[in-house]
C-alpha cells in the first residue's frame, strides 16, 4: 500500500488532498504546525505529524516519525497580496522561508530515500500565478516562479533515479485562506497612492467568473502523484485550467 506525505494539512488544499488518498486507499501521512484531531476521517491509515517545513530540525523529526513515504506533496504555503512597495522586507522573507526555501528542505530531505529505492514521486503546490502574470502578487509569484523553475530542472535531475517530479498549479479559490500565517493585512499592503489602481482588481476577484474549488486541486494532486506519461504540469481548476490553455 503506497504511503503519501502532505504538508500543511491543517485546512484548504491539503486538508482536502489528505481526504483524497485516504478515500483512494492509500496510508497518509498528514502533516501541519499543530496536528488536530478530527479534522480527517479517522482511519488507521493516517497519522497526523506536527511539521513545520522553516525548520530543519522539524523536518528530520517528521520524516523519522513518518517512516518510508512513495510520494511527497509540497503543499504548506502563504501568501500576500498588495503592493510591493508597501509590502516589508520581514514578511517577504517569512513567505519565502515557507513557499520556496521550504519546498526546497522538504524535497532535499526526501530525495535519498527515493533515490536508493530508485522510485518515488515528489508534487509542489504552486499557484496559477505562473501561469500569467498578475497584479498586487510580486513577491508571492516570485516565490511560486522559483519553484516552477526547481521543479523542472529537477524533473530532469531526479529522472535519472526514477524519481518523478510534478507541479500542481491552482487558480483563485476566494474560500481559500491566502494570506493565513501572515503578520501583515491586505489593508496595511494597499496604500493610498495604490488605492484607485487596487478597487477594480480587488472588485474582480470578488466576483470571478471561474473558481478553484479545493476538490479540483485534491484531484490534481492525486493525478500527478499517479501520473506515468512523463506530464509535468497539473493546472487545478477552471481559471487555471483556461490560463494554461492560453499560453
Amino acid at each position: 500500500m503506497n504511503t503519501v506525505l502532505i504538508t500543511g494539512c491543517s485546512s484548504g488544499y491539503g486538508l482536502e488532498t489528505a481526504r483524497h488518498f485516504l478515500a483512494k486507499g492509500w496510508n497518509v501521512v498528514a502533516t501541519m504546525r499543530t496536528p488536530r484531531a478530527n479534522i480527517l476521517p479517522a482511519s488507521d491509515r493516517l497519522h497526523l505529524v506536527a511539521l513545520d517545513v522553516t525548520s530543519a530540525e522539524s523536518i528530520a523529526t517528521a520524516l523519522e516519525a513518518a517512516g518510508p513515504i512513495d510520494v511527497l506533496v509540497n503543499n504548506a504555503g502563504i501568501g500576500v497580496v498588495g503592493a510591493f512597495e508597501a509590502t516589508p522586507m520581514s514578511h517577504i522573507r517569512k513567505v519565502f522561508d515557507t513557499n520556496t526555501f521550504g519546498v526546497m528542505a522538504m524535497t532535499q530531505a526526501v530525495i535519498p530515500q527515493f533515490r536508493a529505492r530508485r522510485s518515488g514521486v515528489i508534487v509542489n503546490v504552486t499557484s496559477s500565478v505562473t501561469l500569467a502574470p498578475m497584479p498586487l502578487a510580486a513577491a508571492y509569484t516570485a516565490s511560486k516562479q522559483a519553484i516552477l523553475g526547481f521543479t523542472g530542472s529537477l524533473a530532469h535531475e531526479l529522472g535519472h533515479f526514477g524519481i518523478r517530479t510534478k507541479l500542481v498549479e491552482p487558480g483563485y479559490a476566494p474560500t481559500t485562506a491566502f494570506a493565513a500565517n501572515t503578520e501583515v493585512s491586505v489593508e496595511d499592503l494597499i496604500p493610498a497612492a495604490y488605492a484607485e489602481f487596487a478597487a477594480p482588481i480587488f472588485a474582480e476577484f470578488a466576483k470571478p467568473a471561474l473558481v478553484t474549488r479545493e476538490s479540483d486541486v485534491a484531484d490534481a494532486v492525486w493525478r500527478a502523484a499517479t501520473d506515468l506519461t512523463g506530464q509535468l504540469r497539473f493546472p487545478a481548476g477552471a481559471d487555471a485550467v483556461a490560463l494554461a490553455n492560453a499560453a
